[in-house]
């Protein structure tokens, strides 16, 4: 007995003839939008199959059944339905990524979150999701980070390292090609090799970047004062708390042609970057020094870096700042303005991305021997040109590493530091050689930094196996870092 409702074998055949007959005149069509996608993909043959069967489904679907299931009238085309057929599946092309759900997406953040240590964050992402009581993805990952959370120690801020490096070496026969400037090179400065050496050491041992800030904050009291308070940084057991710096980012025009980078500029990604001159004369934009550098390590090794810490940008100012010419001893250059304004937007964009900025002197001074009457020039020249380009800064790293008094604490019958107070300086560093130096007073703290250069790095190697003078062993072994390119031996001069 011959189904009704399909109008038997002849009205199939009629069916399928027809749609083969509309394929047919569609099929130029299709044929032209395939090869246009199959070019752009680079899939031609898979996306092949993909388009006939919407082809063939579409067909399909032109045809309707009576919403009562029954006989109806036949189409103008005098067609009926073929339901024969099987329905296609939905199943996404191979190849094809797919978007990640919101679940999946607010998981991924909070885990980034997670892995800079800030399990409060990770936490509260994942909270106040309207995924918290519903999605079990979700309530594991707050368990889990919950858990990890009342594992983590604080760390002693007594034993928080800091250290520091110059403008990297980028192309080292520049560098040491034995001209005027190479032993100044060799000593203080460190090579972009040496750096990324000494960088994944530290991560090997467990150091994790924290801000100055992270250390002590000035806070008020109920009576009204401010006073230097300890932070908690809490971290997992066999991490270390460190403080990165860089001292005169200001590329100096005596450097061109050295195997430097040139200027600080902001990437098409939004962070900064830097710019380097090649053998032809032509401009490149990479990681041509410390900041970009770090960047690149911090988005390999997110847990790296504390809470999204970076490290601390010193500049100096009678020559500019990040390769621009912003001192006013320039202001009669067509490009003064255009240059503070490119520095100030850099400057901005470092403080952004996580970077804390930071006075190394007007004139690069000794601040604590100059005379006080010099002393207080540099520094309003500092507030006039600098500060007011880059916004207030509280830390100031001293030049040559020369404090404004000997180690015992600062008190406010010093006027070096009653000056700097007043111009909102809280935080000093000055350069000491052991494993940490750091002395909290009541509106104050100091930390000594380590100098990472060819000096430090020599001296470690001619100590050999005398374990009480090599200084660096904490960090790295300096006869696995120091560039075979320098010129031995590294004296100080």
């Amino acid at each position: 007995m011959k189904n009704k409702r399909y109008g038997g074998n002849s009205r199939q055949k009629r069916l399928r003839r027809r749609k083969r007959q509309r394929l047919l005149r569609q099929l130029p069509v299709y044929i032209i939008g395939l090869l246009i996608i199959g070019i752009l993909a680079g899939g031609a043959f898979r996306l092949s199959g993909y388009v006939l069967r919407i082809m063939e489904k579409n067909a399909g679907q032109e045809q309707t059944l009576p919403e009562n299931g029954g006989d109806s009238e036949t189409p103008p085309d005098g067609s009926l339905p073929d339901e024969s057929l099987p329905e296609e599946s939905q199943e996404p092309e191979p190849g094809v990524p797919e978007t990640l759900s919101a679940v999946d997406t607010l998981l991924n953040e909070a885990s980034l979150a997670a892995a800079g240590y800030d399990y409060d964050k990770a936490i509260d992402l994942l909270q106040s999701s309207p995924f918290a009581g519903t999605d079990q993805q979700v309530a594991d990952a707050i368990a889990n980070y919950e858990s990890i959370r009342t594992t983590l120690q604080p760390a002693d801020y007594h034993t928080i390292t800091h250290v520091f490096f110059h403008s990297l070496i980028m192309d080292e026969s520049k560098a040491f090609d034995g001209d005027a400037d190479e032993a100044g090179y060799n000593q203080v400065m460190t090579t972009k090799d040496e750096f990324l050496k000494i960088l994944d050491s530290m991560y090997e041992k467990g150091y994790v970047l924290v801000r100055l800030h992270d250390i002590a904050l000035m806070t008020e009291r109920e009576d009204g004062t401010m006073h230097m308070t300890p932070q908690q940084i809490l971290l997992p057991e066999g991490k270390k708390a460190c403080v990165m710096s860089q001292d005169d980012v200001c590329y100096y025009p005596y450097m061109t042609g050295d195997g430097f980078a040139t200027r600080m500029i902001i990437g098409e990604d939004g962070k900064p970057t830097c710019e380097m001159v090649m053998d032809d004369g032509s401009v490149s934009v990479g990681a041509y020094d410390l900041v970009p550098l770090l960047e690149e390590f911090i988005q390999e090794h997110p847990d790296f870096s504390y809470k999204g810490a970076r490290a601390v940008i010193a500049f100096t100012g009678y020559e500019g700042i990040l390769g621009y010419r912003t001192s006013s001893s320039y202001s009669d250059s067509p490009t003064y303005e255009q240059d503070r304004q490119a520095a100030a937007a850099v400057a901005q964009c470092l403080r952004d991305n996580g970077w804390e900025l930071a006075s190394h002197s007007w004139g690069h001074r000794d601040m604590g021997t100059i005379s006080y009457e010099n002393f207080k020039t540099d520094c309003d020249k500092w507030e006039n040109e600098v500060a007011s380009l880059i916004g207030d800064t509280d830390i100031i790293l001293f030049p040559f590493g020369a404090d404004i008094s000997d180690w015992h604490p600062y008190n406010h019958e010093n006027e070096r530091f009653n000056y700097l107070k007043s111009l909102g300086f809280d935080y000093f560093c000055n350069v000491d050689s052991n494993q940490y130096w750091v002395q909290l007073g009541t509106d104050y703290i100091r930390q000594g930094r380590r100098n990472l250069d060819g000096y430090r790095m020599w001296k470690d190697i001619e100590a050999g196996s005398d374990t009480g003078s090599r200084k660096l062993d904490d960090l790295f072994h300096a006869e696995d870092v120091f560039s075979p390119n320098r010129p031995t031996p590294v004296e100080w001069s």
